[in-house]
Protein backbone atom coordinates (compact mmCIF):
# COMPACT_ATOMS: atom_id res chain seq x y z
CA UNK A 1 0.00 0.00 0.00
CA UNK A 2 2.51 2.75 0.92
CA UNK A 3 4.35 1.76 -2.68
CA UNK A 4 1.24 2.25 -4.17
CA UNK A 5 0.85 5.53 -2.38
CA UNK A 6 4.06 6.57 -3.47
CA UNK A 7 3.50 5.74 -7.33
CA UNK A 8 0.07 7.69 -7.09
CA UNK A 9 1.76 10.84 -5.65
CA UNK A 10 4.57 10.58 -8.27
CA UNK A 11 2.19 10.11 -10.85
CA UNK A 12 0.06 13.18 -9.03
CA UNK A 13 3.25 15.78 -9.08
CA UNK A 14 4.04 14.27 -12.52
CA UNK A 15 0.29 15.51 -14.29
CA UNK A 16 0.54 18.85 -11.70
CA UNK A 17 3.84 19.72 -13.76
CA UNK A 18 3.27 18.72 -17.01
CA UNK A 19 -0.57 20.15 -16.75
CA UNK A 20 1.81 23.82 -15.38
CA UNK A 21 4.12 23.24 -18.44
CA UNK A 22 1.41 23.28 -20.90
CA UNK A 23 -0.02 26.62 -19.23
CA UNK A 24 3.35 28.01 -19.18
CA UNK A 25 3.59 27.61 -22.91
CA UNK A 26 0.67 28.42 -23.55
CA UNK A 27 1.07 31.82 -22.20
CA UNK A 28 4.26 32.34 -23.82
CA UNK A 29 2.56 32.31 -27.18
CA UNK A 30 2.58 35.30 -29.45
CA UNK A 31 -0.58 37.05 -30.10
CA UNK A 32 -0.49 36.32 -33.31
CA UNK A 33 0.19 32.41 -32.47
CA UNK A 34 -2.58 32.56 -30.50
CA UNK A 35 -4.48 34.08 -33.01
CA UNK A 36 -3.53 31.43 -35.92
CA UNK A 37 -4.62 28.82 -33.67
CA UNK A 38 -8.28 30.15 -33.41
CA UNK A 39 -7.99 30.88 -37.03
CA UNK A 40 -7.48 27.34 -37.17
CA UNK A 41 -9.96 25.68 -35.16
CA UNK A 42 -12.20 28.10 -36.94
CA UNK A 43 -11.30 26.62 -40.36
CA UNK A 44 -10.11 29.13 -41.86
CA UNK A 45 -7.32 29.14 -44.52
CA UNK A 46 -4.14 31.36 -43.92
CA UNK A 47 -2.90 33.13 -47.26
CA UNK A 48 -0.31 36.00 -46.97
CA UNK A 49 -1.56 38.46 -49.80
CA UNK A 50 0.62 41.83 -51.01
CA UNK A 51 -0.36 45.22 -50.37
CA UNK A 52 0.93 48.38 -51.53
CA UNK A 53 3.92 48.50 -49.13
CA UNK A 54 3.49 45.75 -46.75
CA UNK A 55 2.60 42.31 -46.87
CA UNK A 56 -0.92 40.87 -45.03
CA UNK A 57 -2.30 37.99 -43.10
CA UNK A 58 -5.28 37.39 -44.63
CA UNK A 59 -7.74 34.29 -43.11
CA UNK A 60 -10.34 32.92 -45.67
CA UNK A 61 -13.79 31.41 -44.84
CA UNK A 62 -15.61 28.18 -46.73
CA UNK A 63 -18.49 29.85 -47.74
CA UNK A 64 -21.46 27.69 -47.73
CA UNK A 65 -23.34 29.92 -50.22
CA UNK A 66 -21.34 31.19 -53.42
CA UNK A 67 -22.21 35.09 -55.19
CA UNK A 68 -20.06 38.37 -56.55
CA UNK A 69 -19.93 40.36 -53.15
CA UNK A 70 -17.35 39.50 -51.30
CA UNK A 71 -17.18 40.25 -47.21
CA UNK A 72 -14.34 41.94 -45.60
CA UNK A 73 -13.81 41.72 -41.66
CA UNK A 74 -12.13 44.40 -40.57
CA UNK A 75 -10.91 43.73 -36.70
CA UNK A 76 -10.22 46.65 -33.87
CA UNK A 77 -6.87 47.77 -32.95
CA UNK A 78 -5.77 45.19 -31.02
CA UNK A 79 -3.21 46.04 -27.99
CA UNK A 80 -1.07 48.73 -29.72
CA UNK A 81 0.10 49.81 -25.94
CA UNK A 82 1.19 47.51 -23.20
CA UNK A 83 -1.13 49.62 -20.20
CA UNK A 84 -0.99 52.14 -22.16
CA UNK A 85 2.46 53.27 -21.47
CA UNK A 86 4.68 50.74 -23.67
CA UNK A 87 4.29 49.99 -27.12
CA UNK A 88 3.27 46.34 -28.07
CA UNK A 89 5.34 44.30 -29.59
CA UNK A 90 2.86 41.95 -31.30
CA UNK A 91 -0.35 44.41 -31.86
CA UNK A 92 -2.46 41.08 -32.89
CA UNK A 93 -5.55 41.48 -31.66
CA UNK A 94 -5.54 39.15 -28.07
CA UNK A 95 -9.54 38.23 -28.32
CA UNK A 96 -10.11 38.65 -32.09
CA UNK A 97 -14.20 39.45 -32.29
CA UNK A 98 -14.48 39.82 -36.38
CA UNK A 99 -12.73 36.30 -36.70
CA UNK A 100 -15.35 34.89 -34.59
CA UNK A 101 -18.23 36.35 -36.39
CA UNK A 102 -16.87 35.73 -39.84
CA UNK A 103 -17.34 31.50 -38.84
CA UNK A 104 -21.08 32.02 -38.70
CA UNK A 105 -20.83 33.77 -41.85
CA UNK A 106 -22.10 31.96 -45.02
CA UNK A 107 -20.96 34.34 -47.51
CA UNK A 108 -17.80 34.23 -48.97
CA UNK A 109 -15.67 35.91 -46.56
CA UNK A 110 -12.16 37.49 -46.14
CA UNK A 111 -10.87 38.68 -42.39
CA UNK A 112 -7.75 40.90 -43.90
CA UNK A 113 -5.09 41.46 -41.30
CA UNK A 114 -3.45 44.90 -40.93
CA UNK A 115 0.43 46.01 -41.76
CA UNK A 116 2.62 44.76 -39.37
CA UNK A 117 0.41 42.50 -37.38
CA UNK A 118 0.01 38.58 -36.89
CA UNK A 119 3.36 38.10 -36.46
CA UNK A 120 4.90 40.88 -38.95
CA UNK A 121 6.28 43.60 -36.92
CA UNK A 122 9.64 42.73 -37.02
CA UNK A 123 9.39 42.94 -40.96
CA UNK A 124 10.35 45.62 -42.78
CA UNK A 125 9.26 48.47 -42.97
CA UNK A 126 7.10 48.20 -39.96
CA UNK A 127 7.71 50.51 -37.03
CA UNK A 128 5.49 50.69 -34.20
CA UNK A 129 4.12 54.26 -35.94
CA UNK A 130 2.15 52.03 -37.93
CA UNK A 131 0.06 50.28 -34.96
CA UNK A 132 -0.16 53.63 -32.47
CA UNK A 133 -0.32 57.26 -34.10
CA UNK A 134 -0.59 56.20 -37.65
CA UNK A 135 -2.47 53.26 -37.41
CA UNK A 136 -5.07 55.11 -39.77
CA UNK A 137 -2.43 56.44 -42.04
CA UNK A 138 -2.50 56.84 -45.63
CA UNK A 139 0.48 54.18 -45.93
CA UNK A 140 -2.15 51.80 -43.64
CA UNK A 141 -5.00 52.48 -46.50
CA UNK A 142 -3.27 52.06 -49.25
CA UNK A 143 -1.70 49.18 -48.49
CA UNK A 144 -4.55 47.21 -47.22
CA UNK A 145 -6.21 48.73 -50.68
CA UNK A 146 -4.12 47.12 -52.53
CA UNK A 147 -4.24 44.10 -50.81
CA UNK A 148 -8.09 43.48 -51.48
CA UNK A 149 -7.83 44.50 -55.00
CA UNK A 150 -5.11 41.12 -55.00
CA UNK A 151 -7.57 39.34 -53.05
CA UNK A 152 -10.51 39.93 -55.88
CA UNK A 153 -7.91 40.02 -58.83
CA UNK A 154 -7.60 35.98 -57.93
CA UNK A 155 -11.06 35.42 -57.52
CA UNK A 156 -14.62 35.44 -58.92
CA UNK A 157 -15.76 38.32 -56.13
CA UNK A 158 -16.29 41.76 -58.03
CA UNK A 159 -17.61 43.79 -55.04
CA UNK A 160 -17.01 43.74 -51.47
CA UNK A 161 -18.94 44.83 -47.91
CA UNK A 162 -16.56 45.99 -45.54
CA UNK A 163 -17.44 45.34 -42.19
CA UNK A 164 -15.36 46.89 -39.27
CA UNK A 165 -15.54 46.74 -35.38
CA UNK A 166 -14.32 49.70 -33.61
CA UNK A 167 -10.91 50.69 -35.25
CA UNK A 168 -11.61 48.52 -38.11
CA UNK A 169 -14.71 50.71 -38.38
CA UNK A 170 -12.92 53.31 -39.17
CA UNK A 171 -10.25 51.34 -41.76
CA UNK A 172 -13.97 50.95 -43.40
CA UNK A 173 -15.12 53.98 -43.75
CA UNK A 174 -11.72 55.00 -44.92
CA UNK A 175 -10.70 52.35 -47.30
CA UNK A 176 -14.68 52.62 -48.80
CA UNK A 177 -13.10 55.84 -50.28
CA UNK A 178 -10.25 53.91 -52.36
CA UNK A 179 -11.86 51.00 -53.05
CA UNK A 180 -14.75 51.63 -56.27
CA UNK A 181 -15.39 48.26 -55.71
CA UNK A 182 -17.25 48.57 -52.45
CA UNK A 183 -21.05 48.08 -51.81
CA UNK A 184 -21.43 48.20 -48.68
CA UNK A 185 -19.91 49.22 -45.43
CA UNK A 186 -20.83 47.57 -41.72
CA UNK A 187 -19.67 49.22 -38.65
CA UNK A 188 -20.13 47.75 -34.86
CA UNK A 189 -18.92 50.43 -32.54
CA UNK A 190 -17.24 52.22 -35.04
CA UNK A 191 -14.54 54.71 -34.08
CA UNK A 192 -15.69 57.08 -36.52
CA UNK A 193 -14.37 60.39 -35.27
CA UNK A 194 -10.68 59.64 -34.18
CA UNK A 195 -9.94 63.22 -32.48
CA UNK A 196 -13.27 63.18 -30.66
CA UNK A 197 -12.18 59.55 -28.96
CA UNK A 198 -8.78 60.68 -28.24
CA UNK A 199 -9.66 63.54 -26.47
CA UNK A 200 -12.93 61.92 -25.07
CA UNK A 201 -10.13 59.60 -23.44
CA UNK A 202 -7.68 62.48 -23.19
CA UNK A 203 -5.21 60.34 -25.43
CA UNK A 204 -2.48 61.79 -27.53
CA UNK A 205 -4.16 62.55 -31.31
CA UNK A 206 -3.18 60.53 -33.83
CA UNK A 207 -0.75 62.26 -35.48
CA UNK A 208 -0.08 60.54 -38.72
CA UNK A 209 -3.41 58.87 -38.97
CA UNK A 210 -6.58 60.05 -41.69
CA UNK A 211 -9.88 60.74 -39.60
CA UNK A 212 -13.01 59.18 -41.30
CA UNK A 213 -15.32 62.29 -39.53
CA UNK A 214 -13.01 64.47 -41.61
CA UNK A 215 -13.44 62.60 -44.90
CA UNK A 216 -15.99 63.32 -47.58
CA UNK A 217 -19.24 61.69 -47.47
CA UNK A 218 -19.48 58.12 -49.13
CA UNK A 219 -21.05 57.88 -52.56
CA UNK A 220 -25.13 57.27 -52.05
CA UNK A 221 -24.24 54.53 -53.91
CA UNK A 222 -22.63 52.82 -50.90
CA UNK A 223 -25.00 50.61 -48.66
CA UNK A 224 -24.18 51.70 -44.74
CA UNK A 225 -25.12 50.07 -41.90
CA UNK A 226 -23.76 51.50 -38.70
CA UNK A 227 -24.64 50.17 -34.97
CA UNK A 228 -23.51 51.26 -31.67
CA UNK A 229 -24.24 50.45 -28.07
CA UNK A 230 -25.99 52.34 -25.60
CA UNK A 231 -23.76 51.65 -22.75
CA UNK A 232 -20.02 51.83 -25.08
CA UNK A 233 -17.62 53.94 -22.71
CA UNK A 234 -14.82 53.27 -24.95
CA UNK A 235 -16.51 54.56 -28.63
CA UNK A 236 -20.07 56.10 -27.12
CA UNK A 237 -22.28 56.85 -29.65
CA UNK A 238 -22.83 60.26 -29.40
CA UNK A 239 -18.90 60.16 -30.96
CA UNK A 240 -20.52 58.21 -33.65
CA UNK A 241 -23.80 59.76 -34.57
CA UNK A 242 -22.61 63.03 -36.04
CA UNK A 243 -20.51 60.84 -38.74
CA UNK A 244 -23.27 58.82 -39.66
CA UNK A 245 -25.49 61.76 -39.72
CA UNK A 246 -23.71 63.55 -42.67
CA UNK A 247 -23.79 59.91 -44.86
CA UNK A 248 -26.18 59.66 -48.09
CA UNK A 249 -27.19 56.02 -47.34
CA UNK A 250 -26.84 55.51 -43.73
CA UNK A 251 -28.42 54.11 -40.78
CA UNK A 252 -27.83 53.95 -37.16
CA UNK A 253 -28.65 50.96 -35.05
CA UNK A 254 -28.98 51.05 -31.57
CA UNK A 255 -28.40 48.50 -29.22
CA UNK A 256 -29.98 49.55 -25.70
CA UNK A 257 -28.04 46.60 -23.42
CA UNK A 258 -24.58 46.86 -25.74
CA UNK A 259 -21.50 48.14 -24.70
CA UNK A 260 -18.36 47.95 -26.71
CA UNK A 261 -17.39 44.24 -26.33
CA UNK A 262 -20.80 42.82 -25.66
CA UNK A 263 -22.93 41.19 -27.22
CA UNK A 264 -22.35 41.35 -31.04
CA UNK A 265 -22.08 37.60 -31.67
CA UNK A 266 -25.52 37.62 -30.59
CA UNK A 267 -26.99 39.52 -33.05
CA UNK A 268 -24.43 39.49 -35.79
CA UNK A 269 -26.99 36.81 -37.92
CA UNK A 270 -29.38 39.18 -38.00
CA UNK A 271 -27.11 42.28 -39.29
CA UNK A 272 -25.75 40.09 -42.08
CA UNK A 273 -29.73 39.47 -42.73
CA UNK A 274 -30.28 43.17 -42.65
CA UNK A 275 -27.27 44.14 -44.92
CA UNK A 276 -28.74 41.01 -47.75
CA UNK A 277 -32.04 42.80 -47.23
CA UNK A 278 -30.77 46.74 -48.24
CA UNK A 279 -28.57 45.08 -50.59
CA UNK A 280 -31.55 43.11 -52.19
CA UNK A 281 -33.81 46.15 -51.92
CA UNK A 282 -31.32 48.88 -53.30
CA UNK A 283 -29.84 46.72 -56.68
Amino acid sequence: MLLAARIFAGSHRTGLLVGWLILALSACATPARRFDHEAARLGFQRQLVAGAEFQHMAYFNRPVRQGALMHVYLDGDGSPWINHRWVAQDPTPRDPLMLRLMASDPAPSVYLGRPCYHGLAAAAPCSPALWTHARYSVRVVDSMAAALRNILRGSAYRQVALLGYSGGGALAMLLAQHLPETRAVVTLAGNLDTAAWAEYHGYTPLRGSLNPAQAPALDGTIVQLHYVGERDTVVPPRLIEPVVSRQEAATLGRFNEFNHRCCWEQVWSSILGQLDTRLQREQ
